[in-house]
């Protein structure tokens, strides 16, 4: 028998598995191994579930992270193990099926918000731990106190066996007496030490309130203080210290002594900046991550006056190819590589690169003059990807988009600039990529207005904000109303009216166009019955309606158009529907499968656009079409009279053709009467176009029509 496939719990029991068995050697706890599994198995959960989050929630990794603190992992080689662990097998055994590259970014994130929630955690945990030393300190002191006063051989036993280190100077700072525990710290003998001055522990990293504290205890004018310290050690090494000082006055309350009280904080603070840093670099490459980034953006743009600053965001062109065909390893060295060579584009004062996911960098330039330098560094970013990067014996050519941003600082914001700098870099890329592009205001707004137009696009449907207008068909021959052809409008609620090249293509880009078109078809249709049940004696109008090419791979439009058809009452041939030349260009059988049982019920198809497709003219003959609508630039030298005589004679070729193949002929644009009498004459069946009528509501179309009914 073949086994069952292991569910997403026992997946995740495996990964919990693995983390505890890296984790547990270098672990302070009683616990044994499999008991530490059974305390780890909530976080895996944790991480499984944030892994797969709709939205990315960080403070899910930082709670994670805190979590480890809690369960005694402090060492820091237990981060370490587990980043490793998490960064290794949390998408392979809780990713199920979703998109790798994706996935693989979030547990990054995901990894960098654990440092970030286990450096927070061990940070409170050493505060609560400090205070607690504080309280021991200041309880040490007394008991010093009371030894010096009472008996010197129970103040040898306190000074001595004290966990802490502890120094006695005199008022001037001479150094009296110093404790073992305070000698090992500094790793001297009791005669070096007993020579020195207070005054001479001074250190470049003193914080400012350091002296004058100290000169305020030894004049008698405070009884204590508590500072974050560095002393150098005889080796040149740093000691770093929490130190309290306090005044210990005689029987008569004068001042007398100085006691000095440190606990060693060396490792802890290396432990503390070792996480700073992991959870500001990229554990790629490095680099600063876009936490760091954010933090000198920031800075940089609150900057006083006449500084500047200057932003270039690279995005690598085709990098998901090279992912896909020689696999996420060698994608890796290539970015560890790209990330060299960009470090060393921005080697001056002012300037940084960061990775802020995926292969997408910036580089950061701050100063009076950056309109010159940001040119200059973008141009350097641009000549170190000119060299191929050899990945596993090939040669790879690494192109990238960049886009500029530069201003002065003090105006924007950093969620602004780095917008206005990734809107630039896709209108690079748009542009062919390998470039480089300046950022312009207009180019974001219009950017911005279209991203608000897409988000705002499933709602606009649900309140009904789009409505149609018709545009009259008019026989070239009788100049009678033979229909219309339906022109979908949005009524925005700040932009106003908005013609179908504004939001049309942004429906295609999203998937609403299918919903958007069965409203357009289902609204045309209704009102072409309208019409026909108005318009009894005169011959029904048909109606055009216009299908994308979404919708013509959608499995629902035939039976979509039957049910309106049959609730509307209409019959199929008062329906024309319009397909552009360029959305059948080398359609096979099953594109066209739907439009061929359409036209068999006898809805007409008309090849809308024709002639910008560069389509074989011989491919008509297997279209499933009835009607050709000409491209208005066949026409426009019509307007005026006489005609270029090489348009004439095309559109005479393309009128003989269809009408040698059974079509009819639509022209579109007509704005002329010597316009629409040359097409008359060339033999051209019906035209539309501002010479008739412009788009206009249903009802300026029956008027039309009931007008050429009369005469």
């Amino acid at each position: 028998m073949t086994a069952e496939p292991d569910g997403p719990e026992d997946r995740l029991r495996r990964f919990a598995t693995i983390w505890s068995r890296a984790v547990f050697p270098v672990t302070s706890t009683s616990l044994t191994r499999p008991e530490f599994e059974i305390q780890l198995l909530p976080l895996a959960r944790r991480l499984s579930v944030a892994l797969l989050a709709r939205t990315f929630e960080s403070a899910e990794g930082r709670a994670v992270g805190a979590a480890l603190v809690d369960a005694h992992c402090t060492d820091p080689e237990a981060l370490s193990r587990a980043l490793d662990c998490v960064d290794a097998y949390l998408v392979l055994y809780c990713g199920e099926d979703g998109p790798q590259e994706a996935l693989r970014a979030r547990s990054a994130r995901l990894q960098h918000a654990m440092a970030a929630g286990f450096a927070q955690a061990l940070r409170e945990r050493t505060l609560a731990e400090q205070e607690a030393i504080s309280r021991a300190a200041l309880n040490a002191r007394s008991l010093v106190a009371e030894a010096l006063h009472a008996s010197e051989a129970r103040f040898r036993a306190v000074f001595e066996g004290a966990a802490i280190g502890i120094g006695i100077a005199d008022l001037e700072g001479n150094i009296l007496q110093v404790n073992g525990a305070l000698l090992r710290m500094f790793g001297g003998s009791e005669q070096s030490m007993r020579g020195r001055r207070v005054q001479d522990w001074t250190h470049p990293d003193d914080a400012p309130q350091v002296w004058p504290l100290y000169e305020e205890l030894v004049r008698g004018e405070r009884e204590h203080y508590h500072v974050e310290k560095a002393f150098y050690r005889p080796d040149g090494t740093a000691l770093w210290t929490n130190l309290t000082v306090s005044l210990l006055r005689d029987a008569d309350g004068a001042p007398q002594y100085q006691l000095a009280l440190m606990e060693d904080t060396t490792e802890r603070r290396l432990l503390n900046l070792r996480l700073r840093y992991e959870a500001t670099h990229d554990a790629l490459t490095g680099l600063p991550n876009r936490t760091l980034f954010f933090e000198r953006l920031e800075k940089a743009l609150s900057a006083g006056e006449g500084q500047r600053f200057g932003l270039c965001y690279l995005d690598l062109d085709g990098f998901k190819t090279i992912n896909d065909s020689l696999g996420h390893a060698a994608g890796d060295r290539l970015l560890v590589e790209v990330a060299d060579r960009l470090q060393s584009c921005a080697t001056a004062s002012g300037e940084m690169v960061a990775r802020l996911g995926g292969d997408e960098f910036v580089a950061l330039t701050t100063g009076p003059d950056t309109e010159r330098e940001v040119d200059e560094l973008a141009g350097r970013i641009m000549n170190a990807l000119v060299t191929p990067i050899s990945i596993d014996g090939r040669d790879l050519t690494v192109r990238g988009s960049i886009g500029v941003v530069e201003g002065p600082a003090g105006e924007r914001g950093p969620a602004e600039v780095l917008r206005s700098a990734d809107i630039t870099m896709y209108r690079a890329k748009s542009a062919g990529g390998n470039r480089f592009e300046l950022a312009d205001p207009e180019a974001d707004a219009r950017a911005i207005t279209r991203h608000g137009l897409t988000t705002a696009l499933p709602a606009a449907l649900e309140r009904g904000e789009f409505f149609i207008e018709y545009q009259p068909l008019v026989h070239l021959g009788d100049g009678g109303v033979r229909g219309a052809e339906a022109l979908v409008r949005w009524l925005h609620p700040q932009h106003g009216v908005l013609g179908p090249d504004q939001f049309i293509p942004l429906a295609e880009h999203t998937g609403l166009i299918v919903p958007l078109g069965r409203w357009v078809l289902e609204q045309s249709v209704r009102q072409a019955r309208l019409w026909q049940e108005r318009r009894t004696d005169a011959g029904a109008l048909r109606i055009n309606v216009n299908l994308s090419p979404c919708q013509l791979t959608h499995p629902g439009l035939v039976q979509d158009t039957v049910d309106i058809l049959e609730r509307a009452g209409l019959e199929p041939d008062a329906l024309c529907l319009e397909v552009t030349e360029s959305a059948l260009i080398g359609a096979d059988d099953d594109l066209l499968k739907p439009l061929r049982r359409l036209a068999e019920m006898g809805v007409d198809i008309a090849l809308d656009d024709f002639g910008t497709g560069y389509s074989n003219l011989a491919n008509l003959r297997r279209l499933p079409v009835s009607v050709l609508k000409l491209d208005r630039s066949f026409t426009q030298s019509m307007q005026q009279f006489p005609a270029d005589p090489v348009d004439l004679k095309i559109v005479e070729g393309i009128v003989t053709l269809a009408h040698s193949l059974d079509l009819t002929v639509t022209v579109e644009g007509v704005e002329t009467g010597a316009q629409a009498e040359q097409l008359r004459i060339l033999g051209c069946d019906t035209a539309q176009g501002w010479y008739y009528a412009r788009p206009g509501p249903p009802e300026r179309l029956h008027e039309l029509a009931l007008v050429d009914a009369i005469s």
